[in-house]
């Protein structure tokens, strides 16, 4: 068994501020490496990670928290979810899932959510009068991605409010060395969110709407087969929690990015079609989900080592994304990289179904942050969040002019 020559404790801050050296240094060891303290292994480069995900006798196998009664509505929203599935009943729910995503829902709301990108820039460039510090985090990349799944689902506008502090609640349970109170305020979180979303699913079976919601509720395959309530339940909170959190995650990080490197910033500014390209390597630069795990049904080689049936493997996608092997000058911010294989949206059958989705939403406000602004400024250091398998800012304060 290849163990970590260097043990890495994913709750160090300096790990969780920069993981990147840690795992240049880590990678030469080996590709797949066992991390006795986490009790799984971790893949570190690009092709064990990509197999990782992809191989078919690495899955997706959830296990419900315990004990059960305290954790039972986060199990319900986890135990039902397309992310924890794996074939025949991933394919089924999927198959669903796009049937409903494929209404035209997305390029529907392509020229709104323009809008709304370029109208909270503006509200921040008034706010900040190219003098003021305004916080990009709070006052855009936690607004738009929110408002885009509601909007997307079809959720009142009062109702909007409630949805990114149940999620952030939710996701923190994804990381290692929880506290109690964490995963008290996670579980309440969950069921808050399920017994709204059982009551807005109702309402829209009485009076259907042109939404992704009312589309999910009605939605059938060529069997006559069609979600139950607990999957449609879970699936409008995995849409929330997977698709608001990553583009927040990438709006931050890739802001902040950009900052740090004025070159790349300004190449961007004097070549906007250059845009698309640069969304995917920020996502590559500084990936917003850093760790997703597998868990092997059978024993299965991978890098060199074998991950004995019922051992968990994870693949470590922001070490796989500077992989040296794969990316040229891999610590390098390059926006007009397209040699670009990025992992960040996952791979294999749990690529990421929302990923359309992201690039629209990305698209919009990283342009409209490059149209209606003459300049952008790091106004003090950004505060990041204090995780490390979901990597993203708590603060990214600049000075904007029109």
């Amino acid at each position: 068994m290849t163990s970590l020559a260097v043990p890495l404790d994913l709750t160090d801050p300096a790990v969780v501020a920069d993981p990147y050296p840690a795992f240049a240094a880590a990678r030469p060891a080996g590709p797949v490496q066992w991390h006795e303290g986490l009790g799984l292994w971790l893949a570190f480069t690009h092709a064990e990670s990509n197999a990782v995900l992809r191989d078919r006798r690495l899955g997706r196998i959830w296990r419900d928290r315990t004990p059960e009664e305290r954790f039972g509505s986060f199990n319900l929203i986890h135990r039902n979810a397309i992310l924890e599935m794996e074939p025949p009943e991933h394919t089924r729910l999927r198959r669903l899932v796009s049937a409903a995503f494929a209404r035209g829902h997305v390029e529907r709301l392509r020229p709104w959510v323009q809008q709304l990108a370029d109208s909270l820039v503006d509200g921040l460039v008034e706010r900040s009068g190219g003098t003021a510090e305004v916080d990009v985090l709070s006052g855009m990349a936690e607004d738009l991605p929110v408002a885009v799944i509601a909007e997307l689902l079809g959720v009142p506008q009062a109702d909007r409010p409630l949805l990114r502090p149940w999620s952030n609640a939710i996701v923190k349970m994804y990381e290692y060395g929880r506290t109690e109170a964490v995963e008290d305020a996670a579980e309440r979180a969950a069921a808050e969110f399920v017994a709204y979303l059982r009551g807005l699913a109702a309402e829209r079976r009485r009076s259907p709407g042109e939404d992704l919601l009312t589309h999910l509720v009605t939605v059938r395959d060529s069997d006559g087969d069609r979600l139950t309530e607990d999957e449609l339940v879970t699936t409008c909170v995995l849409l929330l929690n997977a698709g608001h959190e990553a583009t927040v995650n990438v709006s931050g990080n890739g802001l902040l990015a950009l900052l740090e490197h004025r070159d790349q910033l300004a190449r961007l500014r004097a070549d906007p079609a250059l845009l698309p390209t640069a969304i995917e390597e920020l996502m590559r630069f500084d990936s917003p989900l850093q760790l997703f795990e597998r868990t092997a049904t059978e024993d299965v080689e991978v890098g060199g080592v074998t991950v004995r049936r019922g051992q968990k493997i994870a693949a470590l996608l922001g070490s796989a994304n500077r992989d040296p092997a794969v990316f040229a000058d891999p610590d390098t911010l390059d926006v007009g990289r397209t040699d670009n294989p990025h992992i960040s949206f996952g791979a294999g059958v749990h690529f990421c179904i929302g990923a359309p989705l992201a690039r629209v939403e990305l698209q919009a406000s990283f342009g409209a942050l490059l149209r209606r602004t003459s300049d952008l400024q790091l106004a003090r250091p950004a505060r990041r969040r204090p995780e490390f398998v979901i990597r993203g800012l708590a603060e990214l304060p600049v000075v904007l002019s029109r």
